[in-house]
């Protein structure tokens, strides 16, 4: 059901973008993660939770990717009831940066890896979220060395000269929520599969 659905919001986003390459960049993560979860469904399922997680993040992504994060009509309704300087979908979409990954990265090495539940998994957790944060601020910044139209809309900077370090933190902060109340259930979650 989730990839059903995934695939429906990726079609519907993909009609009319408003931006057709910056629809590309901001749907890629969802457009080389599926196949990849694809791939690896009979050998190396994931617990249910980190697949609702999954899922839900790509619908973020889609839908920011279908309207630029700038304009995404929930973010202007936002902004416009509580007189925000500007479009908060784009804050949400990296607080999800940091909350989904680290479920994903805790997944991962706790199956993976001899590392256990502790201190060090959640400093290692963390420190790959913020990697992978910092390495999407990365993509961005070369986006805006090679086209400075297109990189006005996949930055969605929104005029703001802190924006990257905004996204950054808000993905640390998003890592350390997701840990703090999602662990519990990611191990009950991780119990269903035979995973201990």
């Amino acid at each position: 059901m989730l990839l059903a659905a995934t695939a429906l919001v990726l079609l519907w986003s993909g009609i009319q973008p408003y931006d057709a390459l910056t629809w590309l960049l901001e749907a890629a993560p969802v457009l080389i993660g599926v196949p990849i979860l694809l791939m690896t469904y009979r050998n190396q399922r994931l617990s249910p939770l980190l697949y609702r997680l999954l899922f839900i993040h790509a619908v973020i992504l889609i839908v920011g990717a279908h309207y630029t994060y700038a304009r995404v009509p929930a973010g202007l309704w936002l902004q416009d009831a509580l007189d925000l300087a500007r479009n908060h979908y784009d804050r949400l979409g990296h607080i999800a940066q940091g909350f989904v990954p680290a479920i994903l990265a805790r997944e991962i090495l706790l199956r993976a890896t001899p590392l256990r539940r502790g201190a060090w998994l959640y400093f290692i957790v963390i420190s790959i979220c913020l990697g992978f944060s910092a390495l999407y601020e990365l993509i961005e910044w070369a986006a805006a060395l090679v086209s400075a139209e297109a990189a006005q809309s996949f930055l969605g900077t929104q005029g703001d000269d802190w924006d990257t370090q905004w996204d950054m933190f808000l993905a640390l902060c998003g890592a350390i929520a997701s840990l703090i109340f999602m662990s519990g259930y990611h191990d009950s979650s991780l119990r269903r599969i035979g995973v201990a």
